[in-house]
């Protein structure tokens, strides 16, 4: 390619320029920046369609400012290619060989006028010759304003026809000769920081085993450090042992869960670092593989947070741990399989609480307090107090997912929503969805600011973080539509100076996925906002969703929440989400005056679903629902172990703030499969009137279950005042409907 001098271009992409005497490549990716203007090259609105005004625009490093030269038929001449989709070319309207015709993208239809030959001048920049025409590539009148289409006109040698060709990206489908600049990623070997491994099929299992070794020693008891990791396999078949420990993420890289199989040991979580007892084993995650375990059985020992996600199990799976000698005290408490696929038996164990949904299994033994099953093929019929079964989830989009296609280049795909869905969502063939381009995200990596990020939403990007722990000093802003948030390896964003993690527009199809939000010492108002307060549109038809979407105050720090999730937005959809007031942890970063927050999660959003919702420990309300037509299936919660007494636990006129709060102006509300616990370990004479306070009119809760946890405090009601007292003579109480 010549010599290369690194510049920046528009502010936003590191890129690198062609010398004068570098000749075109037809494996690059290029941005096209109008000597004139100073502005890139670009499809409209990121559209492929045919049709679609090829017009400058502001460089902002998306897929719709990316091109390649693609040899024509004619010796010198060259098809441009936008790198966006089906990948169509620049092409001059009509055909016409008229000066002013305006240039628009077309499929490749092998015709001369979308063949261009690229004529370099002296400066190295380029202008371009249409083969059918013989006009140049041309923005009119030599304008400078954003959303120009431009045209062809007679070749004069102006500026508005020089345009200056900076790589950024290598060869498709192998990796790139230089460093794929931020923001604006290779296609076919995107630069996801040093903590994301990818493994291949031609790599030895001696040194992919080498790398997952070594990931876990530092990971396995790591509970509250600062280092996360992803380990992403290419399709193939892999004969390794992937234990996983804390903030590990494990996936394939495939379209679907079988184009990645793994076998040998395969995936396992044990909880042998603290002896067993698995109700601390949080924050790891494994989606869209295929796994064999040698032994028949795939060990899943997990608590909350711990996503498995579009995993084809060719066995069975427990969901305790079973192998490191305790089976006395071997606890698990709590988790989440979805979208998944289990030929053999689920075999629950010591499972406190459980969520099964939109999974096939070929059946389940055990249960403890609460074990929910929504959508699922195979599950156990309906028998409270044992099991809470629902036929199906009625509205459900699964969550977004990194893969690489045939033709080696990188794509998310957001699955299409589904209604009243039952069963995983790729079983019958590939996931219906939207597949976007690689291209079409910014890669958050290590150095990255709330402004570099927010600077690429507002340029149209979508974000994919890179495993790391980020901190923000103002909150991301997401107003686009149907963008992306999506996080590799358990990234984590942590508010600096009281401020928002995350804010978003009452718009339709954001979707924030694969995140743990840690509050930090100063104290925000509110960690994550969907939606501005009074948000009322319907987004019914697209709505916004969180799914494996975490929450910590205190526990690695001292953190300070007051609210950690609030939704305004209507139709919000929750899937799997712990929202956790951390009840141990690093030194002196947890108690009553430590780590204070009011209330986890509080809804004002109209007609807001909750799948797999858990909320723990805060001093008021868990929960607070103040929007009509709220739905939740399955609710995981502990009462604050810390209270000190009563008196400085009480809204007024009662013992305790109930768990799970509806307010009185509520006229519709529905949950299945709730479980309020207590455990006043500071306190064991505290007394919480009731775990659930709902309306006496409009409300309809199915299947709820208190537990007082080793006889450690009361909670007088189940509902309201329905319901039996768990104490320190009856910890248990069960009741299958109400108020």
């Amino acid at each position: 390619m010549g010599a290369a001098a690194t510049v920046v271009a528009a502010g936003i992409t590191t890129v690198t320029m062609l010398s004068a005497s570098a000749a075109v490549s037809t494996s690059a990716w290029y941005d096209f920046v109008n000597a004139n203007s100073g502005k890139c090259v670009d499809a409209a609105a990121a559209s492929t369609a045919n049709g679609t005004a090829v017009q400058q625009y502001t460089c902002n490093g998306t897929g719709a400012q990316q091109w390649q030269l693609r040899t024509a038929a004619d010796s010198g001449y060259y098809v441009i290619v936008n790198s966006n989709g089906a990948q169509p070319a620049i092409d001059v309207d009509g055909p016409s060989t008229s000066s002013g015709a305006l240039i628009h993208l077309w499929s490749d239809g092998g015709w001369s006028s979308q063949e261009w030959q690229p004529v370099q001048e002296g400066n190295g920049d380029y202008h371009f010759v249409n083969h059918y025409s013989g006009l140049c590539l041309d923005t009119p009148s030599a304008s400078t304003a954003d959303g120009v289409q431009l045209q062809q006109y007679t070749c004069n040698g102006t500026g508005a026809q020089s345009f200056a060709l900076n790589v950024v990206g290598g060869s498709t489908g192998s990796p790139s000769p230089t460093a794929s600049p931020t923001g604006s990623p290779n296609p076919g070997n995107p630069d996801l920081g040093p903590n994301v491994k990818i493994f291949t099929p031609s790599m030895s299992s001696s040194s992919i085993q080498s790398t997952i070794n070594s990931i876990y020693n530092s990971q396995q008891s790591n509970q509250f450090g600062t280092n996360r990791y992803a380990m992403l396999f290419m399709p193939g078949s892999y004969n390794v042992d992937v234990p996983v420990g804390f903030y590990t993420q494990v996936a394939g890289l495939g379209a679907s869960p079988d184009n990645v199989s793994l076998t040998g040991g395969g995936i396992h979580v044990d909880a042998a670092w603290s002896g067993g007892n698995a109700t601390q084993n949080f924050w790891r995650d494994v989606e869209n593989v295929s796994d064999t375990p040698s032994s028949g059985t795939l060990e899943w020992a997990v608590s909350q947070a711990d996503p498995f996600r579009r995993v084809d199990v060719h066995g069975n799976v427990t969901l305790d741990d079973y192998t490191s000698g305790n089976n006395s005290s071997n606890w698990s408490s709590g988790g989440y399989i979805g979208d998944s696929r289990i030929s053999g038996q689920i075999n629950s164990g010591t499972q406190q609480q459980y969520l099964t949904q939109d999974t096939s299994m070929g059946s389940w033994a055990g249960s403890n307090w609460n074990m929910v099953f929504v959508g699922d093929n195979g599950a156990p019929g309906q028998s409270f107090p044992t099991y809470t079964t629902v036929s199906s989830s009625p509205t459900m989009r699964e969550k977004p997912y990194l893969y690489v296609d045939s033709s080696g280049l990188y794509n998310v795909m957001v699955p299409s929503l589904r209604t009243n869905a039952v069963g995983p969502d790729w079983t019958g063939g590939s996931t219906a969805g939207t597949s976007i381009p690689i291209s079409q995200f910014y890669i958050v990596k290590s150095g990255d600011t709330a402004t570099t990020i927010n600077n690429a939403l507002a340029s149209g990007l979508n974000l994919l973080f890179t495993p790391g722990v980020y901190q923000l000093s103002a909150p991301l802003n997401i107003t686009r539509p149907d963008t992306v948030v999506l996080g590799l390896g358990l990234a984590t964003l942590m508010p600096q100076n009281g401020v928002a993690a995350i804010t978003t527009a009452d718009v339709n199809g954001i979707d924030i996925a694969g995140l743990l939000i840690s509050a930090g010492t100063s104290n925000s108002q509110t960690l994550v906002q969907i939606g501005p307060a009074g948000s009322s549109a319907s987004h019914a038809s697209d709505p916004i969703e969180l799914q494996d979407v975490f929450f910590r105050v205190g526990g690695d720090v001292a953190g300070r929440a007051t609210q950690s999730l609030v939704v305004n937005s209507a139709n919000t959809i929750g899937d799997d989400n712990w929202i956790w007031r951390a009840d141990h942890g690093n030194d002196n970063t947890y108690g009553w005056t430590t780590n204070p927050a009011a209330n986890g999660l509080v809804v004002n959003g109209a007609n807001v679903t909750m799948y797999g919702l858990a909320v723990e420990h805060y001093q008021q309300y868990q929960t607070l629902w103040n929007g009509n037509g709220g739905r939740t299936y399955f609710y995981q919660s502990e009462m604050p172990y810390d209270v000190p007494n009563n008196g400085s636990w009480t809204p007024g006129g009662e013992n305790g703030y109930p768990s799970y709060k509806v307010s009185n102006s509520v006229t519709s509300h529905q949950a299945w499969g709730l479980g309020v616990y207590c455990y006043f370990s500071a306190n064991s004479s505290v007394v919480a009137d009731r775990a659930i306070e709902v309306p006496s009119s409009g409300s309809s809760f199915h299947d709820m279950v208190t537990v007082s946890l080793g006889g450690t405090g009361t909670i007088s009601h189940v509902i309201n005042n329905s319901g039996g007292s768990v104490n320190s003579g009856n910890t248990v109480t069960y009741l299958t409907s109400g108020p």
